[in-house]
């Protein structure tokens, strides 16, 4: 199996989109290849694949001789997307089979090789996909990503339960866009609410991993392709991941 040799394979989840989901996978995915490890993504987002655009990645995967997919390596990382594979203008509208039988084969015939961790980065939500990695994969854990506000914790509690029905371990929550310093008055601002995922957190006997600021760097380092840990390490955010990824190796 294409997966046998992965040491540790972890999942980053939402209960909803537009939480930063990939932006969470793609730093922490840096932030512990820095540590030294053999990291590698999969971008199981089907239907809005970024990693593509956050890693640079333009042209399709190489096949080894057994026409299975040899990953991308870039900036350290190991990444294999569906951006690759299928035009960026074109709408994935698949049902839930064949989104299904499509996960299977990422799963299946992709040559990870030797690797310390995957990174396996979740469409929003709690369906199809979600259900074919855990049925067909042994997840270490899985990583919720919210932001603080209630709306966004109501949808984390649909996702924290499937995973909780299906017997994955919980590994903790990030809280993203947790707040914001102006550089005009060098205050921080809430936007989103104050200390909404780390209130919940302790409800839901979870461990709060890391509390993301609004950073302008994170952004930046999506959109150009190099994640902010690699590209501009001394950003709040970076400095965060960093943390992160040292406390996700040492438990």
């Amino acid at each position: 199996m294409a997966l046998k040799d992965i040491k540790s394979i972890i999942a980053i989840a939402s209960g909803k989109g537009g939480v930063g989901k990939s932006t969470v996978t793609a730093n922490l995915a840096m932030a512990v290849a820095l540590e030294g490890k053999s990291v590698g993504i999969l971008d199981a987002d089907l239907y809005g694949p970024s990693m593509g655009i956050m890693f640079d990645l333009k042209d399709a995967p190489e096949m080894d001789e057994k026409r299975h997919i040899i990953p991308t390596f870039s900036h350290g990382v190991h990444v294999v997307t569906l951006a690759q594979l299928f035009p960026a203008e074109k709408a994935n509208a698949w049902r839930g089979p064949r989104a299904a039988a499509l996960i299977n084969n990422l799963l299946n015939f992709v040559n990870w090789g030797d690797m310390d961790i995957l990174f396996i980065d979740l469409p929003p939500g709690t369906g199809d996909v979600q259900l074919s990695i855990v049925q067909n994969c042994k997840l270490h854990g899985v990583i919720m990503v919210c932001t603080p506000q209630s709306v966004a914790l109501a949808d984390c509690l649909k996702g924290i339960d499937l995973f909780r029905e299906m017997n994955v371990p919980i590994i903790g929550l990030v809280e993203n866009m947790s707040g914001f310093v102006c550089d005009g008055c060098s205050k921080e601002h809430f936007i989103f609410g104050k200390d909404g995922a780390k209130t919940f957190a302790q409800k839901m006997g979870l461990e709060l991993l890391g509390q993301i600021p609004i950073d302008a760097p994170l952004m930046e380092g999506g959109e150009k392709g190099m994640p902010a840990v690699l590209a501009n390490p001394n950003c709040a955010g970076a400095r965060i991941f960093g943390e992160m990824a040292t406390k996700l190796l040492t438990t």
